[in-house]
């Protein structure tokens, strides 16, 4: 019987080439795959962000330091000893996929399905692509060549994320604007990161009223592409396995249909013999600076400090950030918090080391990712939101007339959290 990386790699070919259902969904033809993994493949919205696709063959020590692995208390025991993962706590950190010495954990694939759409829709697909992507898939692959890959693969077009995480810039600089009176406030940011947000929700939840009440760029933009294009399909790609658990969240659920990660994308490029940095230019220049740094550790605080003193410049309380990335130092950060040890009144935390471009299906390090995304970031027509057209343009077509209506908004960049 196949393994599991073996089935996959069968899934990519039969999607890329459409051939699924005389394939994978052929009742003759799947008759040695492991009915369970296929399911996982076919159908992964009815299973986990993390999947177990063997049993467990430690001591019940090692699955003890197993379970201890999991900050979220995501990983638990069946009545045979297995570990399994609670698709109700896991929030997508993948740290126990790291920890797991028999690889009998992996992470959800989106694959088939999104590939039943390109192939046997006719409703539009859009790749929704994450501020981290710039060079992810090659130095040479610019932004318009990734467009014109996606196209070719059959998405109707590449929307960049940044363009929205402009927008969540605007409102959170508002937002800081609007709480921050004594010195004694402050922010809980980025919404951009589901780990640091599951991390005050689920673990620091006094701390929840400190949290904008906001969207993350990336249901920011499903929402916005499906309120101009009602039939639209939203697929986000990035970096990020907890993507997947966010885009599953009740409340925000209506944004993404699927996530891939780069790496899925990139097996995609490979079976499908498609070389981005072959494809043709088509280039789409929407987002500033501010949007496009989101990408790396320190990015947004950067990013809503330049804004609110193109905002504000005068104001009275500036602007004092700290940051925090990778799961152990947020912890850290938030147990200081808690303990009133912070002279900071802006908060900025990300689940992975490096930021999003340390995410854990980043195809290249942190340190060339981050590299990248600054010099991706410095060549952007303008430097915040405020100057940016684009965004202004984008928000009159989403029927909001100023930036101080996003304040209000209820309908796309707003979310209220509970613990």
């Amino acid at each position: 019987m196949d393994s599991f990386d073996e089935l996959y790699q069968k899934a990519v070919e039969a999607a890329v080439h459409n051939k699924v259902e005389e394939g994978l969904k052929n009742p003759q033809a799947n008759a040695n795959y492991d009915k369970y993994q296929l399911d996982c493949l076919l159908n992964p919205e009815k299973h986990p962000i993390v999947l177990r696709i063997a049993d467990c063959l430690c001591t019940n020590e090692e699955k003890r330091a197993c379970q201890d692995v999991c900050f979220f208390d995501a990983l638990q025991k069946d009545e045979n000893g297995n570990i399994f993962v609670n698709p109700e706590s896991c929030v997508g950190c993948t740290a126990c996929l790291d920890h797991c010495k028999n690889h009998n954990l992996v992470e959800r694939k989106d694959l088939l399905p999104v590939f039943e759409l390109l192939n046997h829709t006719d409703e539009p697909v859009y790749a929704l692509i994450a501020p981290a992507y710039i060079s992810q898939f090659s130095e040479d692959v610019t932004p318009g060549k990734l467009r014109s890959a996606f196209k070719h693969l059959g998405f109707a077009g590449m929307i960049e994320v940044a363009l929205f995480a402009d927008i969540l810039t605007l409102k959170e600089a508002m937002e800081f604007d609007r709480s921050i009176k004594t010195d004694k406030d402050f922010v809980l940011t980025s919404s951009c990161c589901p780990i640091w947000i599951a991390m005050i929700r689920k673990v620091y939840s006094q701390l929840v009223p400190h949290i904008p009440p906001s969207v993350s760029p990336m249901i920011a933009c499903g929402r916005s592409i499906k309120l101009l294009h009602p039939t639209a399909k939203t697929v986000f790609i990035g970096p990020c396995v907890a993507k997947k658990a966010e885009a599953r969240e009740k409340d925000i659920a209506d944004a993404v249909d699927f996530v891939l990660t780069f790496r899925e994308v990139q097996d995609i490029f490979d079976m499908a013999g498609i070389s981005p940095d072959d494809e043709k230019e088509d280039l789409r220049d929407h987002s500033s600076t501010a949007g496009r740094i989101y990408a790396r550790a320190g990015g947004v605080s950067k990013a809503v400090q330049s804004t609110v003193d193109r905002l504000r410049p005068n104001r009275p309380i500036p602007l004092k950030s700290e940051m925090a990335d990778g799961v152990p130092a947020c912890r850290a950060l938030l147990a200081r918090i808690m303990e009133g040890k912070i002279e900071s009144n802006f908060i900025e935390g990300m689940g992975c080391a490096g930021g999003c471009v340390g995410g854990p299906k980043a195809l290249i390090p942190k340190e060339e990712g981050t590299d990248h995304v600054n010099r991706y970031g410095l060549s952007a027509n303008c430097y915040t939101p405020v100057d940016n057209p684009y965004v202004m343009d984008l928000l009159h077509r989403l029927g909001l007339d100023s930036i101080e209506v996003l304040l209000e908004d209820t309908r796309i960049f707003s979310r209220h959290f509970n613990t």
